[in-house]
């Protein structure tokens, strides 16, 4: 395989993304010029047909930045016939870029903001939902199973990315407290009975998983 594959790939797979809004551009050229850590087109594309399948009219995301992500469930959720999606941050500062770009992009009716921890803000609001996106930090990624399973309703999709890691995950060196945590994660619901998941290997690893009964 060449040494310049996954580079290549991901390329390849963002260019199969249509165009994107001004507005959702420009988003990604400040994510590039300042190392911001987004989910990319190929990424928020996936999201927003995975939203669109299942007719998703209530999002909640766990970790949301300034709103990239929130912007391809907005418009899944527009097109499902409207509802909201919860959009949460600890910092002040990211939760006013969010708001500036969903109001251009024409979602702040959609939009619900926390500025919170983002499990705490989950286990407050009410559910049930119909696809919780979980971006939060790695380390918290196993004990947010047992939230998001009670807030997610039957036939909810769940969403998580960075589940590739770099390929640490199968790098038997890595040993560090984020990579164990996606691993027991991984494990938790590649192996339940309540969820039926698959590994999708875009960008850093969405993982998507599908709540049974």
């Amino acid at each position: 395989m060449p040494d310049n594959y996954k580079d290549n790939l991901e390329r390849y797979l963002d260019e199969l993304v249509p165009e994107r809004p001004s507005e959702l551009q420009k988003m990604e050229a400040y994510a590039a010029e300042h190392g911001f850590p987004i989910i990319g087109p190929a990424s928020g594309q996936a999201c927003y047909q995975i939203a669109r399948m299942i007719k998703a009219q209530h999002v909640f995301e766990l970790g949301s930045g300034y709103g990239y992500s929130t912007a391809w469930f907005a418009r899944a959720v527009r097109e499902n016939g409207g509802g909201e999606v919860h959009h949460v941050v600890w910092d002040e500062e990211l939760s006013q870029m969010a708001r500036d770009h969903l109001q251009v992009l024409g979602y702040s009716d959609l939009i619900r903001y926390h500025v919170s921890e983002a499990v705490q803000a989950l286990r407050e609001t009410d559910g049930p939902f119909d696809l919780i996106f979980n971006d939060i930090d790695k380390p918290a990624y196993p004990e947010s199973v047992a939230v998001i399973e009670e807030k997610l309703r039957p036939g909810g999709v769940l969403i998580i990315d960075n589940m590739v890691w770099s390929g640490r995950v199968w790098d038997v060196t890595e040993q560090d407290e984020a990579t164990q945590a996606i691993r027991r994660t991984t494990e938790m619901l590649t192996t339940s009975s309540n969820w039926i998941s698959s590994l999708l290997p875009i960008r850093d690893g969405l993982l998507v998983a599908y709540k049974v009964g």
